[in-house]
This record gives structure tokens, C-alpha cells and sequence, in this order.
């Protein structure tokens, strides 16, 4: 150790989540842009924490409706992940994060109505990405693995 006081242990809330990896009919994968005042722009898939007493997969359900505006069954968990962050409202997290995959139909459309205030103002755009366009990005994403989740 060199020199000055250890760092202080930070203390993480627990955060349950659920995140879809939503496929259109061409295998595209639909990320969202996060652009917030107080770190660089990332990609994400949507998703979000559970209510009280909500499962993973009705999670899944809410946030997909929520964040998309499309209606459609979770499909298979396709991987559990743990991570540390920072989250929005600035609150230090461990979150445990599902992954359901969702391929849809031909011509669906995407309606961001149902965002929140917060959504709003941090996710200001979206867009569809095939693996060679997510790999060339030149901004991060989340999962960092998700080329893997993509089936």
C-alpha cells in the first residue's frame, strides 16, 4: 500500500433484475443509448429491478412492456449475471441480473410511451444492432458479453 488511508468499503443495496435480449426477425439485437450527466454514454439492453414481491419473469413481462411498449412472454433465461454499479440515482449496487431472450415478428414497433421521468431524460434513443455493427461500436455495452446471449 502506498502511503494515505485504505479506501472505504462502499455498501451495495441488493438489486434483483430482469433484462431482455430482444431480437427482431432479422436477429438484431434492440439496445437503448443511456446518456447521463454524470459518466460517458453506454448501451443497454432494456430491462430494469423487480417490484416488491414481482418475479424475474413478470419483471421481464413489465419492463418489456414498460420500455418497448410490446407485450410478448419473457422466452428461456438465457444467463444470471452479478454486477457492481452505480446506479441513475446514484445508489451503489449488487445487482443480480436475469436474461430472457425475445425474438419477435416481422414489423413490430417500438414505443418508448411507457418511459419513465428518469428514462426520459438518460434514454434518448435506441437502436437495432447486428453483431458485426454491436462489435464495431464505439461506445460500451451491457452485458459485455451479450454477442454470446444473441443465440
Amino acid at each position: 500500500m502506498q502511503g494515505g488511508a485504505p479506501a472505504a468499503e462502499v455498501t451495495r443495496v441488493a438489486r434483483p433484475a430482469a433484462r431482455i435480449v430482444l431480437l427482431d426477425d432479422r436477429g438484431r439485437v434492440l439496445l437503448f443509448r443511456f446518456d447521463p450527466a454524470d459518466r460517458p454514454p453506454f448501451w443497454c439492453t432494456p430491462g430494469g429491478a423487480l417490484e416488491p414481491g414481482e418475479s424475474f419473469e413478470d419483471a421481464a413481462r413489465r419492463e418489456l412492456r414498460e420500455e418497448t411498449g410490446l407485450i410478448a412472454e419473457p422466452g428461456e433465461q438465457v444467463a444470471r449475471k452479478s454486477a457492481e454499479f452505480l446506479t441513475l440515482e446514484g445508489v451503489p449496487v449488487i445487482a443480480d441480473e436475469r436474461y430472457f431472450r425475445v425474438v419477435l415478428p416481422r414489423g413490430v414497433v417500438i414505443d418508448t410511451g411507457g418511459h419513465t421521468e428518469l428514462e426520459r431524460r438518460v434514454m434518448r434513443s435506441w437502436r437495432w444492432f447486428d453483431r458485426a455493427e454491436l462489435e464495431a461500436l464505439d461506445e460500451p455495452w451491457y452485458p459485455e458479453d451479450l454477442p454470446d446471449l444473441l443465440g
